[in-house]
């Protein structure tokens, strides 16, 4: 949570903002292990991190993408918002915006957060347990989407 204190003197508690995103090739999900020292560390994890000040939500899913992949990344769409203040195993209450985009070339190496990276196809998942947070349901939210075309964004308030 994010301490703030307004020009009348309140104070508050602010929530995080952060985007998760599905990088999708040739039918398959890329999905990075988050390096030990990390929240959720030695998980698996949608490749994603905070917005930046002065950054749009598109800047900070290319420049996250590229900094924990090595990818680049070409149309991407919002599939989410997830608001829930309650998300598992997440001490922030981080609202994220969930995007899914096509992976282009790789063009980097992954930086210190990302301990792996893996290709997946929907149907060979790791187990639920081994990914972090809520990103399994995200997936799942997803292949929901591919299957039924509900409009987009989906919102998220808790579950």
């Amino acid at each position: 949570m994010i301490s703030c204190t307004f020009e009348n003197g309140n104070k508050a508690f602010l929530r995080h903002v952060v985007v998760d995103t599905l990088v999708l090739k040739d039918d398959k999900i890329l999905l990075v292990k988050r390096a030990e020292r990390l929240l959720e560390g030695g998980k698996w994890a949608l490749v994603g991190g905070y917005v930046d000040q002065g950054e749009t939500l598109p800047q900070a899913v290319q420049r996250e993408v590229f900094e924990e992949t090595g990818y680049r990344i070409h149309t991407i769409q919002m599939l989410a918002v997830n608001a829930d203040p309650h998300r598992p195993n997440e001490d922030r209450q981080n609202i994220s915006f969930i995007f899914v985009a096509e992976a282009g070339e790789k063009e980097g190496e992954s930086d210190d957060e990302v301990s792996e990276q893996k290709w997946y196809g929907f149907d060979d998942l790791p187990p639920e347990a081994t990914i972090a947070f809520d990103h399994y349901q995200a997936i799942e939210l997803y292949l929901e989407y591919k299957k039924n075309r509900q409009p987009l964004p989906i919102i998220v308030y808790e579950r």
